[in-house]
């Protein structure tokens, strides 16, 4: 069977070497274990999408299969640098061959790759003078992650190819087993690199179409981002622009309360703009992934007593109560962090109560983490709603008839704040019955021992 199938592979494979591998037929044991190895990977192919995942187990069922192999690396091209990268390795660190940057023509992969042909290299001869034209820095990588281990006593790699479409290479190699890689060996290969090769173009097509559609919804929001830049900027820049013209004008002759009262609302209109452009910018260090947090001890209610303070002229329609007990443990937190947390959940609740009552900061403690609470008495949120809460630049519909200003992002901002703090955040309400936002701090070693006295 072994001859047969050489025959058929005439053209497409070769053997370095003086001297053909003796070997017999494949024994009935080896053709079963060869071919579950094929429905093995079959179903990998069937039911892994993910590169990382599929390709170590790729190779951990070849290694297995064929007893002379015991080392194995998957290189894949990568066509906007021209050269073969490893992607997956079995019996060699692939932390240090990652650096290997082959290019075609260079060493076994890079032959195999370019000609497109599977080579056997059936002694440590062959191997040598197939890796004789490593580069010196590649030839160094190759060594560090060879430390300890002798020159290769037989190699094969296959290429990974689909019609024209030139993936990368597989080589399988024997550094420490005794017996021989086969030309039988070359050609199960030569089977299995087609399965290889199709499950790599199918994870490749569905990354770049994964990349298309995240590129499109970057779009997508990029555009929504810059609609509601223009509708949120535009009340307020239109209240700024009239009432400073209307102080402006020479002819007319306003009274000092009209002129404070003008100026009053420049100065809240100012303030509404830089809030909106505050949230864009610290959306933009979230998504870049520079949020830093600085812990240290933290009394909540002098955090809470020092948001209000800030807040509270906002409305004189509204009533606050601070309900935190004197033995509240201290926290472990990012103070500038907590505020900015508190001050969106109190600003969401001034907004959406815009009749004014009781807005109530409540602070519990649990086994294991304090739960702090916003609540109002406002217009409430529908289930729908609820559930979108958290999203970008989502708005809630209030169907108070007005549009109530803000940029969508405040809640987002602090959930990923509360998140990385190892808390949680989520919200509880009724259509007409006023909304409470609660998040939570994990209890640490210090907030067990210390309460406020």
């Amino acid at each position: 069977m072994a001859k047969m199938r050489a025959t058929e592979t005439e053209g497409s494979s070769s053997l370095h070497g003086q001297q053909e591998p003796v070997q017999a037929g494949d024994s009935p044991e080896q053709l079963e274990q060869r071919l579950n190895t094929l429905f093995h990977i079959a179903r990998i192919l069937a039911q892994e999408s993910d590169l990382e995942e599929m390709l170590p187990s790729f190779l951990s069922a070849l290694i297995e299969t064929i007893p002379a192999a015991d080392a194995g690396v998957i290189l894949l091209y990568e066509p906007s640098e021209e050269q073969l990268i490893p992607r997956s390795s079995l019996g060699l660190p692939l932390d240090v061959l990652e650096g290997l940057r082959l290019l075609p023509g260079e060493a076994m992969s890079g032959k195999v790759f370019a000609c497109g042909r599977a080579e056997l290299y059936p002694t440590p001869e062959a191997t040598a003078a197939a890796m004789a034209d490593l580069s010196p820095k590649n030839r160094a990588i190759y060594e560090a992650a060879t430390t300890g281990l002798s020159q290769p006593q037989a190699a094969i790699c296959v290429p990974l190819a689909q019609g024209e479409n030139k993936v990368g290479t597989l080589i399988l190699q024997n550094l420490r087993q005794s017996g021989q890689l086969t030309t039988s060996d070359l050609v199960f290969l030569q089977a299995v690199a087609d399965l290889i090769a199709l499950a790599i173009i199918s994870a490749q097509l569905a990354e770049d179409l994964q990349a298309e559609r995240s590129f499109s919804e970057a779009n997508r929001l990029k555009a929504e981002l810059l609609s509601i830049l223009a509708h949120e900027m535009r009340t307020p820049l239109t209240s700024i622009k009239g009432y400073s013209t209307a102080l402006l004008m020479e002819e007319a002759d306003f009274s000092p309360e009209s002129q404070s009262e003008f100026l009053q609302i420049i100065d809240e209109e100012c303030d509404t703009l830089q809030d909106l452009i505050h949230d864009l910018l610290e959306s933009s260090i979230i998504d870049a992934g520079l949020l830093k947090l600085e812990p240290q001890p933290v009394i909540l209610y002098r955090l809470v007593r020092e948001v209000l303070e800030d807040i509270g002229h906002r409305s004189s329609n509204h009533r606050f109560l601070v309900d935190i007990p004197q033995d509240f443990p201290i926290i472990e937190a990012d103070p500038p962090r907590i505020r900015q947390v508190l001050r969106n959940l109190l600003d969401n609740a001034i907004k959406y109560s815009p009749q004014g009552g009781l807005v109530v900061v409540r602070g519990q403690v649990h086994s294991q983490e304090v739960v702090v609470s916003v609540a109002d008495q406002g217009v409430g949120i529908a289930p729908d709603d609820l559930n979108r809460l958290f999203e970008k630049f989502f708005r809630v519909k209030t169907g108070l008839g007005r549009h109530v200003v803000g940029s969508g992002l405040g809640l987002p901002i602090s959930q990923t704040i509360i998140e990385s703090h190892g808390g949680r955040i989520w919200a509880e309400s009724k259509v007409g019955e006023g909304t409470t936002l609660y998040f939570t701090l994990p209890l640490t070693h210090i907030g067990q021992e210390m309460a406020l006295t």
